[in-house]
């Protein structure tokens, strides 16, 4: 049986590429667009990107922390019973 295109390695590869492409024409595209910053960092080149970049980062950490906080055992609902 074939697989799906997105599962073959080939497929994948190409997907990476073409979202990359698109991010860095996305960055390079600020280059032509009049920026007028509303606070003085928001101006700096990419600065849109970057903040998007450090916020994902910043919301897995988060989540990675919360879910070892809230952690429970396995067998937390086990009621002993054996049915």
């Amino acid at each position: 049986m074939e697989q799906h295109w997105l599962v073959r390695p080939g497929s994948i590869r190409l997907l990476w590429r073409l979202f990359i492409a698109i991010l860095a024409l996305t960055v390079a595209a600020e280059l032509f667009v009049e920026h007028k910053p509303y606070f003085g960092i928001d101006g700096y080149f990419a600065f849109n990107a970057w903040f998007g970049l450090l916020a994902c980062a910043a919301l897995i950490i988060f989540a990675k922390a919360l879910g070892a906080f809230i952690k429970r055992p396995d067998d937390y609902y086990d009621d002993g019973r054996d049915d």
